[in-house]
C-alpha cells in the first residue's frame, strides 16, 4: 500500500534536565505549567541529544515500519541540516522523489527542553517547512492509496486546500493533523477544505481555535453522554472547549466537524486519552500505561498509526487502539522515532492489550 505524507522537517536538539535543576510553575486554575530558565546561569542537562523530527517525517517512518510504501513531500534548505533528513529518510527505506530543497531558508529546527514530567517545552526556527507552495505539489505525487498532511507552517498553510484537493482527486484517503497557527490564521480555507478530508485529527487546544467559526454555523452548547453510576467522564467530556467567549460540548463539536466533511474526527487530550467521532458512534480510548521519557512525536505516532490502520482495513476501534500503543511505545525515548514500531511488534502489542485497553463507546 502506498502512502505521501506532506508538511514538516526538523532537527530536534534535545536537552534533558533533571528535575532538581530546573523549577516548575504550574497555574492553579488553568491547565498550563511552566519551565523557569535562570538568566545567565548553565545548567547541568543529563543528555543533550540531535534527532531527525518534523510531522510529515516522523509520520513517514511510522508508514514505513507499519509495511506501507512511503514518500514524503518536504521543503529543506542547502544545508547540513538537510543531509541529515534526507540521510535519515533513505535509512527508513522513503522515498525522497519529492523532497525539495530551497536555498532561501535553512531546514527546520527545534529546541527542546525536557523536564519533570517529560512534556518538553518546545523553541522553534521553522525556516524552508515555510516555503512550500501550490507549485510544489506534483499531481503524480499524489497517486498513492493515503495522503496524510500534517501541521503546514505559516505561508505553506495557502497550498493546504490544493493539497488536500489534489490527494482527493487521485482518490486517496486524505488525512490531516493540522496545528494551532494554520488553524487560527487560516481557518477559513482549512475549514472550506473539510469537504475533501476523510480523517482529523486535532488536540484540545486546536479544537478550542475552532470554536468560534462552529458556533457560528451550528450554535452553541452540546448534549452530553450518558455514565455509568460512579464513572468518571474523561476530561473532554466533562470540560468542553472555549474559544472566543463561547463554549462548545464535545458532542456538538464532534458533530459539527463531520457535518463540514471528515468521516472520522479525532481529539487527543495527552494522557487524558482520545475521543472518536464517527457516522455510528462516539468512542474513547485511554491511554497505554507507559514509562515516559518524552512526550515529543506522540502525537504524530497516534495519528499516523490511526490513519495507517484505518487505510489497511482495521475498524475504527482497533485503529484507536493501535495508536495509542504506538503513542505509548514512543513516549519510552526521548526521540519522536524510536520508539515507532514495526507492523508485526505492534500486532504483537495489539494482542497483548486485549481486555486491558477498554474502549468506551457511545452509540448515535
Amino acid at each position: 500500500m502506498k502512502a505521501l505524507t506532506v508538511g514538516g522537517a526538523m532537527i530536534d536538539t534535545i536537552a534533558i534536565i533533571a528535575s532538581d535543576r530546573i523549577e516548575r510553575m504550574s497555574m492553579i486554575n488553568a491547565d498550563s505549567s511552566f519551565l523557569l530558565l535562570e538568566e545567565g546561569r548553565k545548567t547541568d542537562a543529563v543528555e543533550i541529544s540531535a534527532s531527525v523530527g518534523g510531522g510529515a517525517v516522523n509520520a513517514a517512518v511510522a508508514m514505513a515500519r507499519l509495511g506501507f510504501d512511503v514518500g514524503t513531500l518536504v521543503k529543506l534548505g542547502k544545508d547540513v541540516r538537510a543531509e541529515m533528513v534526507l540521510s535519515r529518510l533513505l535509512e527508513e527505506g522513503i522515498s525522497t522523489r519529492w523532497v525539495m530543497r530551497d536555498g532561501r531558508a535553512p531546514t527546520g529546527a527545534s529546541v527542546l527542553v525536557s523536564s519533570h514530567d517529560r512534556n518538553a517545552a518546545i523553541f522553534t526556527f521553522r525556516g524552508a517547512n515555510t516555503l512550500l507552495e501550490i507549485a510544489d505539489a506534483r499531481a503524480e505525487a499524489f497517486a498513492c492509496d493515503l495522503v496524510y498532511v500534517s501541521t503546514l507552517s505559516n505561508e505553506s498553510a495557502d497550498a493546504f486546500p490544493a493539497i488536500v484537493a489534489r490527494a482527493k482527486k487521485e482518490g486517496a484517503l486524505v488525512a490531516t493533523n493540522p496545528g494551532v497557527r494554520q488553524l487560527s490564521s487560516r481557518g477559513g480555507a482549512f475549514q472550506e477544505s473539510l469537504a475533501r478530508i476523510d480523517i482529523l485529527t486535532i488536540n484540545g487546544a486546536e479544537a478550542d481555535v475552532l470554536v468560534p467559526s462552529l458556533v457560528a454555523r451550528f450554535g452553541e452548547g452540546g448534549r452530553g453522554l450518558p455514565l455509568n453510576p460512579g464513572e468518571t467522564p474523561p476530561r473532554l467530556l466533562a470540560r468542553g472547549f472555549v474559544g472566543g467567549g463561547h463554549e462548545l460540548g464535545l458532542t456538538a463539536l464532534l458533530a459539527g466537524l463531520r457535518r463540514l466533511g471528515p468521516r472520522y474526527v479525532v481529539v487527543t487530550d495527552g494522557r487524558h486519552g482520545a475521543f472518536l467521532g464517527t457516522e455510528d458512534a462516539i468512542l474513547h480510548c485511554p491511554v497505554l500505561e507507559s514509562r515516559v521519557a518524552g512526550t515529543a512525536g506522540a502525537g504524530d505516532a497516534f495519528s499516523a498509526t490511526f490513519a495507517a490502520q484505518l487505510a489497511l482495513g482495521r475498524s475504527a476501534e482497533e485503529a484507536l487502539i493501535c495508536g495509542a500503543i504506538n503513542a505509548g511505545s514512543v513516549v519510552g525515548h526521548v526521540d519522536t522515532q524510536s520508539g515507532l514500531l514495526s507492523s508485526p511488534e505492534l500486532d504483537k502489542r495489539l494482542a497483548a492489550t486485549a481486555g486491558s485497553l477498554k474502549v468506551r463507546r457511545w452509540s448515535h
